[in-house]
């Protein structure tokens, strides 16, 4: 189901289409002499309102990729770990090497003493910035503890599988994954935040928006055919609505 938010938007952008037909229809009688509420100004506002709308849509649509590509490519770190643990432990290792790698794994896993957010739980609400940032701290830990239990596996000469997916070199090429996906879900979020805000300016700038010039247009029609006339009954009826996210 589409949000609300999304068909709100594009609710307002389809009426002002209405409203500029109706201004047509009126044809010489609907000449006003502000210049942003003539036929040909109405035309390009919401053209350039539904290119910003589309773009909003295309990186809206990019950044739930994103999201969802980042969410798999961590999905098998916290049990990678527990396997990469039981490995040292039975490699030959000293005993303060095996603990140390179970306390970096134990806040892999989410089980330390001051538990960090989940893994499973950080998928930012509606994109908002609130909702990136407290994602961001989790992936950005997770790559944080696993990067150091790499350096620990790689100053312990024991370690040493002969498992292709265990092997350091291995995991190496996996945190670099992580941290491509998690760059990747950081640009398109960007991507996505910046065409919101394009296309909350041409849609609801206080002077020069969609919704204040269709507020301008209706007042002029008012003025021109009265306020009990069929002409203003027509474009009164469309709804336009300040929204933001």
């Amino acid at each position: 189901m589409t949000p609300v938010y999304e068909t709100g938007h594009a609710k307002n952008v389809a009426n002002f289409q209405d409203l500029i037909a109706f201004c047509q229809g009126y044809g010489d009688k609907y000449n006003p002499s502000k210049k942003s509420l003539q036929i040909p100004q109405l035309q390009l506002l919401y053209q350039e309102a539904q290119s910003k709308l589309d773009e909003a849509k295309t990186q809206k649509t990019a950044f739930d990729n994103a999201t969802n590509s980042r969410r798999n490519t961590f999905a098998d770190l916290r049990p990678l770990s527990t396997r990469i643990i039981n490995a040292l432990s039975v490699s030959g290792a000293d005993t303060l090497a095996i603990e140390d790698a179970k306390s970096i794994n134990k806040k892999i896993q989410g089980t330390s003493s001051k538990k960090p957010a989940s893994a499973e739980t950080p998928t930012p609400t509606q994109g908002t910035a609130a909702g990136i940032s407290t994602s961001q701290q989790s992936y950005d830990r997770l790559i944080d503890h696993f990067t150091s239990l790499i350096e620990l596996l790689n100053q312990n000469e024991f370690y040493a599988p002969n498992e292709d997916d265990l092997k350091t070199i291995t995991l190496q090429a996996r945190l670099t994954e992580l941290k491509t996906a998690n760059t990747e879900l950081i640009n398109a979020f960007t991507a996505h935040s910046n065409a919101m805000i394009s296309r909350n300016e041409t849609l609801y700038h206080k002077q020069t928006g969609l919704v204040q010039i269709s507020k301008e247009v209706k007042q002029y029609v008012k003025s021109v055919f009265g306020a009990g006339s069929p002409q203003y009954d027509q474009v009164n009826g469309l709804e336009f609505k300040v929204r933001r996210n």
